[in-house]
C-alpha cells in the first residue's frame, strides 16, 4: 500500500488547502510575491533562512493572481512589467493585458 502525499497550497481566496498535486509556483506571503522555483532572489533568501516561514505555493499563476500576489521582478520580469503597468493605470490584469508564457 502506497502512502498518499499531499501539499499545502494557497487558493484563490488566499487561504491554504491540501492538494494531491504539487504547486507550480512559489511565493512569499509577507511580500505577496509569486515566482518560479528556480528564482535567484528566492533561493538566496531561502539560503539565508529569512524566507522559509513565509513561503507559500500555488497550483498555477491564475490562482496566485486571484489571491492578490504579484509576479517576481527577478524571475518573471515580463509579467512584473505588465503588472506594474496595471498598477500605474489602476486596472486589474485581464486575459488581454496579462503576459502569456
Amino acid at each position: 500500500m502506497t502512502e498518499s502525499r499531499t501539499w499545502t497550497l494557497i487558493g484563490r481566496d488566499g487561504k491554504p488547502y491540501e492538494s494531491s498535486v504539487p504547486g507550480t509556483l512559489g511565493g512569499h506571503r509577507g511580500g505577496r510575491i509569486y515566482g518560479r522555483f528556480d528564482c535567484r532572489a528566492a533561493l538566496q533568501s531561502i539560503a539565508r533562512g529569512s524566507y522559509i516561514k513565509q513561503r507559500v505555493f500555488f497550483r498555477d499563476e491564475s490562482i496566485a493572481i486571484a489571491a492578490c500576489f504579484r509576479p517576481c521582478a527577478v524571475c518573471m520580469p515580463d509579467r512584473y512589467a505588465a503588472w506594474k503597468r496595471t498598477q500605474a493605470t489602476g486596472s486589474r490584469p485581464t486575459s488581454r493585458n496579462r503576459v502569456q508564457s
